[in-house]
């Protein structure tokens, strides 16, 4: 199974929740074993910090843990790192590339059109509420599901 890295703005809300998604769906399917699945921000700005705390409650709400997760920067070692490395929406996605050294080997890609073939972005909901946080988990959710059943 490919290795996969997550990527949004600050890596604290978007990504994170995929990655934890991911996680919880290989590990239920006994393919965590088999797979690195990691996630970071564009920016700097939340390097060590856990997920929001709404993130982290939407997620808990639905039995999957985000707490232990930190966040951290994309870094160039990243782009020979990782087989698929997936923005969450266009912007990250252009930023990516834009970051990406020579000799990178990563496919990087928007998260939604790999996982359910939608040239479409995941919502940021940082500046939302509640409903905002599990609209995207719950997308999020779909998403880390057909991506693993494709990958695997």
């Amino acid at each position: 199974m490919p290795s996969v890295l997550f990527v949004c703005l600050g890596n604290i809300c978007r990504s994170p929740t995929a990655e934890g998604l991911l996680r919880h769906h290989a590990r239920a399917a006994g393919l965590d074993d088999r797979c690195r699945i990691d996630s970071a921000g564009i920016g700097g700005w939340h390097i060590g910090d856990p997920p929001d705390r709404r993130a982290i409650a939407a997620a808990a709400r639905h039995g999957v843990d985000l707490s232990g997760l930190r966040g951290r920067k994309v870094s160039p070692a990243d782009f020979t790192a990782f087989d698929l490395i997936l923005g969450m929406d266009r912007q990250n996605v252009a930023d990516l590339k834009a970051l990406a050294p020579a000799g990178a080997t990563a496919k990087t890609s928007l998260f939604l059109a790999e996982a359910l073939g939608r040239n479409a972005d995941v919502p940021d909901p940082y500046y939302g509420d509640r409903a905002d946080f599990d609209a995207v988990f719950e997308l999020c959710d779909r998403a880390a599901r057909a991506l693993l059943t494709r990958l695997a």
